[in-house]
């Protein structure tokens, strides 16, 4: 497949970062010509933008430019891919590749504050604006629109009324309600409408490709035990405990599952080893969301929930440990959505893998033509197994951001900090599906 063919496919869907009326796949990703313009200036230009309020301004059609931060931070959570933009600034990018990029937290920091730009940074403030006017007749004039406030509305702020029963429980202290969660993960398809196409048979390709990445699976059930007699109480210790069995469980499952790859034979030991260093608490956190989410979201739910946390680690969990844990919550509501079955994970394991930004590694451009192949791979099947749900695969490989969002976010929250966080997730989680 061609990107042409792509855009085509997508003229009708919405902008990942705004909402507006997307015109194709511009630096990677499905967006309108405003977020790209804003984009490639903001890259070219080397801007450094700040936000007068929380870093977390909402992003839509008519409030887009309100804050060029939160734009641009936007844009690079999303998977804009500046390498994609040409030097002179001239339009035709330096590479035909789609899909978003995978670049880190630190990485999106460093250009963010404008370390990752030669020479003297352009300074702005965000609350100046940056007009465009890439919706044709959209009739909106944007200059006198009201800020946003910060505080969350209803169907967008985090329900973590678990956490805040288990909270009121132990403290009688009700929980903070101003974490609000990026909207990206449900605006696109809440706003997306595009005429289900024609089923259509799977391409031989992608059948074996596919069939290949399957092989090299272990989809058996975890074999740390979780099972926990009825009135049992379990300490803080032996929660830590058992979360490690589990993580190095998992670890070990990544490290066969390498060894097993396709393409295999085809990478250098060193770059096998870099990417496994830089994406493993992803590929473990992927699993468990989606071919180990029964064990972990039931029996290791029921071991958290025979653990009672003291007033102390109350008292003492982190605004970060927050941010995980409301992430975490919205994540696994989109995948328990979604219902992403064996074969999407399989190839959303490998795009998430196959990382070319990735530092240190030998063979980027070798690296980047793989990604693109189990990309189209991913798309084609969703395609023809789910013709109903246009909107499918990019929902899909909009998860892969968050994904690494959050798992660079968890190496920052302390140790002695994880039982309660992963009690507080999964008693949420659960929670959340019993309702449904």
């Amino acid at each position: 497949p061609s990107s042409r063919l792509a855009d085509e496919r997508v003229d009708q869907r919405t902008c990942l970062i705004c909402g507006d009326r997307a015109t194709g796949l511009h630096y990677g990703i499905i967006s309108c010509e405003g977020c790209k313009g804003f984009f490639k200036r903001s890259i070219c230009n080397k801007r450094v933008y700040r936000c007068s309020r929380d870093k977390n301004c909402v992003m839509s059609r008519k409030q887009r430019n309100r804050c060029q931060y939160c734009r641009l931070l936007k844009c690079l959570q999303m998977g804009m891919n500046r390498k994609a933009i040409r030097e002179d600034g001239m339009p035709g990018g330096r590479n035909k590749s789609i899909g978003p990029v995978q670049i880190s937290e630190e990485e999106i920091e460093r250009i963010m504050s404008g370390q990752e730009f030669e020479g003297e940074a352009n300074m702005s403030w965000s609350n100046n604006g940056d007009s465009d006017h890439s919706s044709p007749g959209n009739g909106v004039s944007e200059s006198n629109q009201p800020s946003p406030v910060s505080t969350p509305s209803s169907s967008r702020s985090v329900e973590l009324n678990g956490f805040a029963a288990l909270r009121d429980q132990y403290l009688g202290t009700p929980v903070s309600t101003h974490y609000q969660y990026l909207p990206h993960l449900f605006s696109y398809s809440a706003h997306s409408a595009l005429l289900a196409p024609q089923p259509r048979s799977l391409e031989p390709q992608s059948h074996s490709l596919i069939s290949q990445l399957l092989c090299a699976e272990d989809l058996e059930p975890l074999g740390t035990p979780m099972l926990i007699e009825d009135g049992y109480k379990v300490t803080q210790a032996e929660l830590f405990a058992l979360l490690c069995r589990l993580a190095d469980e998992l670890l070990f499952r990544q490290i066969a599952w390498i060894k097993k790859l396709p393409f295999f034979c085809e990478l250098s030991i060193k770059d096998y080893t870099c990417l496994l260093s830089s994406t493993w608490q992803e590929l473990i956190l992927l699993s468990s969301l989606t071919v180990y989410s029964k064990q972990i979201f039931g029996d290791l739910a029921d071991v958290t929930s025979k653990y009672s946390p003291s007033d102390d680690e109350l008292h003492r969990f982190s605004e970060e440990g927050m941010e995980v844990m409301e992430r975490l919550i919205y994540l696994f509501r989109k995948f328990n959505q979604l219902k992403v079955s064996n074969e999407e994970y399989a190839c959303m394991k490998a795009i998430n893998f196959l990382n070319q930004d990735i530092r240190g590694l030998t063979n980027a451009s070798q690296l980047e033509q793989l990604n693109k192949r189990y990309w189209y791979v991913c798309q084609d099947f969703t395609e023809y197994k789910y013709p109903h749900q246009p909107n499918r695969f990019p929902d899909l490989m909009m998860c892969l951001p968050e994904i690494r969002y959050i798992a660079g976010k968890m190496v920052n929250v302390p140790l002695e900090q994880l039982p309660l966080l992963f009690k507080a997730v999964l008693h949420s989680c659960k929670t959340s599906v019993s309702k449904e």
